[in-house]
């Protein structure tokens, strides 16, 4: 090749340079710009993504009807075991809890990454000039030249790694091309660690639809016995909420629903007569938990401190005894929620109270014994009805995707928040103690 013409394509190379390099760091889903409709409609490969489409949505049919298969199975087997329905429910809200954790601390971290490789990307960009130069060093020393054309930040750091390899990058710029690679190489870590999370992110969500579903169809059967063995239960519950309009405050909503509703009643009663669980060597028996057939509190609500988890996943926004937002004083706690959270009970009890009141939106009202009450206020729709015996880690509600508390509405919170309130003898107590200080004490049932 004669000198002109190797100037020349020398020239016409690292003018194509910039625009190379653009590709290089730009974002993945930047790399694939969208084609004329008209073309794409016809291309053998948009052809061949539909029929993908078409064969992934085939297959989450064919899923779907497997699990309502075994859905169906797994109901028939429990028959009327109430006591293998309540472990099934417990187990698979249990499940349900967990993958939302998951999700949300993966969540966590993909923003963290995101922003790093935004951080780097945009580093790299206002180093462009340097990428060309090393580059062009590496095609000027050698009868070789690197790729005229790079689409991944990893063709651009091989091409970096090679110059320096070969010496073909003059001294005065080695420290800039480590530099580069270095920051070339994070980022494609980066992007393989991105990736890694994202699949595992979809995997988690995917999982949760099933265990929703799962857990969506215990519950459905669980209310259905409920119902059979107590008839006018949608009754008692209409005349619960007549009764809740004739009162102005929880205590008050609490005393009319145990005086004069007969399955709160009936509730409260039995509560009053099983008395305080006995302890095993003066400490509470943790192993009572385990009997998903048990009709009364395993553990007495006052021995039980330190054991209880939050009812939902989320972080607490409102202490007890702080401000309530409404110029006056929290009178338990408020926890910010992901939408559509599930809602489990913190402890055992009976369910005296299910329902709209005021300003609390849905309230859960449970009767622990021993005079101890557990209000759990702000869902979007609660799945246990007054008079069940409800055990811990059980589902109860799921948050909407909004605030329901009108003391939360003030504050514009962005997010559905879940109130919880313990109260003894009709008197809002701090319910801090009874939380457990990490996830290894925490009794879930």
């Amino acid at each position: 090749m004669n000198l002109d013409a190797d100037t020349a394509r020398r020239g016409s190379l690292l003018a194509s340079l910039p625009l190379a390099l653009h590709l290089a760091i730009a974002p993945a889903h930047a790399q694939n710009a969208p084609v004329p409709q008209q073309a794409a409609a016809t291309s053998p490969d948009a052809i061949k993504q539909r029929e993908q489409e078409l064969e992934a949505a085939r297959e989450q049919q064919r899923k779907a009807a497997e699990l309502q298969e075994k859905l169906k199975a797994d109901i028939a087997a429990i028959g009327q075991d109430r006591s293998k329905l309540n472990e099934q429910l417990i187990d698979i809200a249990g499940q349900v809890r967990g993958v939302e954790t998951r999700i949300a601390d993966t969540e966590a971290r993909l923003r963290q990454l995101d922003g790093r490789e935004r951080d780097i990307r945009a580093s790299l960009d206002s180093r462009r000039a340097d990428i060309v130069e090393v580059l062009a060093a590496l095609q000027r020393a050698g009868r070789r030249t690197p790729p005229a054309l790079l689409v991944r930040p990893e063709d651009a750091l091989q091409s970096l790694r090679t110059a320096m390899l070969l010496g073909a990058v003059v001294p005065e710029l080695r420290s800039r091309a480590e530099k580069l690679a270095t920051d070339l190489g994070e980022l494609v870590a980066l992007r393989k660690t991105i990736s890694t999370e994202r699949d595992g992110l979809a995997r988690d969500r995917d999982k949760l639809r099933d265990d929703q579903v799962r857990l969506s169809a215990l519950v459905d059967e669980r209310q259905r016995q409920q119902s059979a063995a107590e008839k006018d239960m949608e009754a008692e519950g209409a005349r619960a909420i007549a009764l809740s309009k004739q009162v102005g405050d929880l205590q008050g909503l609490i005393a009319k629903m145990e005086q004069d509703l007969k399955s709160a009643a009936k509730a409260a009663a039995t509560a009053n007569l099983q008395g305080a669980p006995a302890p095993v060597n003066g400490k509470p028996n943790l192993g009572a938990f385990k009997d998903p057939a048990r009709l009364a509190p395993a553990v007495a609500f006052a021995s039980a401190k330190g054991l209880f988890s939050y009812p939902v996943n989320g972080s607490k926004i409102r202490e007890f005894g702080g401000s309530d937002g409404a110029g006056g004083v929290q009178k338990g706690i408020s926890l910010a929620a992901k939408p559509g959270a599930q809602v489990t009970t913190p402890c055992d009890g009976w369910v005296v109270y299910a329902g709209p009141f005021r300003s609390y939106g849905q309230l859960l009202i449970l009767n622990a014994g021993g005079g101890y009450h557990v209000l759990i206020a702000g869902m979007e729709r609660i799945s246990v009805n007054i008079g069940q015996f409800v055990l811990t880690g059980e589902p109860v509600a799921t948050m909407g995707s909004t605030s329901q508390v009108a003391s939360i509405l003030a504050t514009n919170a962005s997010q559905p928040v879940l109130y919880v309130e313990f109260r003894k003898d009709g008197t809002p107590i701090d319910p801090g103690p009874w939380w457990a200080t990490n996830e290894g004490e925490k009794v879930r049932g």
